[in-house]
């Protein structure tokens, strides 16, 4: 218990931190050609989210140009992710267990999910609008291994980065060419949602015929 209660109460200590000089951080990386610490940053606003993290990348691709700058915001949220990972599954995995199999339709749910994990993680990745703390937390809670965790996670977080160091640096260059980004992704996004349905529906059990 006492474990639990310090890790959380550490996590809620830097996000106040992070909270309170989030407008100062963003300012240092449009000043800032110190790469490693810019890395160090960008992990470290990824992993505590008071800011949100497509408007630090598109700061760091204003400041870093489009390629460089997705390769800076990918590099900061995949370790992130890992280290969010492993901080739920060191602190809370045994207690998250209970909770994730106490109910039967959860429990289901949970067992599907680790016997896919590599697939369905990569497909959230790809859709931005799945909170990554969701993610990351549920990943870790279930039995699914840090190798497929991090395998799935790098791949599916390339999409987003390139389009917000993109947006960013298209902002400071040629704004009328945001929506061009902007419409590209979607249609990625949306050939990615049907792509993810199809494969579901492909998981699904087809149900034996009945004998009259």
């Amino acid at each position: 218990m006492f474990k639990k209660i310090s890790l959380a109460l550490l996590y809620v200590a830097v996000a106040y931190l992070i909270y309170r000089y989030g407008e100062e951080i963003v300012g240092w990386f449009q000043a800032s050609n110190h790469m490693a610490l810019v890395i160090l940053a960008a992990t470290v606003l990824a992993l505590f989210p008071v800011i949100p993290y497509p408007v630090v990348g598109g700061v760091i691709g204003a400041a870093f140009g489009p390629v460089l700058g997705a390769a800076i915001t990918w590099t900061g949220s995949t370790a992130a992710s890992l280290l969010m990972f492993l901080f739920v599954r060191y602190g809370y995995q045994e207690w998250g267990q209970r909770m994730l199999y106490r109910y039967e339709r959860l429990g289901k749910l949970t067992v599907l999910f680790e016997r896919n994990a590599f697939l369905t993680v990569l497909f959230a990745r790809l859709i931005p609008f799945i909170p990554s703390v969701i993610i990351n937390a549920y990943s870790a809670l279930s039995r699914v291994s840090f190798a497929a965790f991090t395998a799935s996670s790098a791949l599916g977080k390339i999409p987003a980065m390139l389009l917000f160091a993109f947006v960013g640096n298209t902002l400071m260059t040629e704004p009328g060419a945001v929506w061009l980004a902007i419409g590209i992704y979607g249609g990625f996004l949306t050939v990615t949602l049907l792509a993810y349905r199809q494969w579901k529906r492909s998981k699904e059990p087809v149900p034996s015929d009945r004998k009259t």
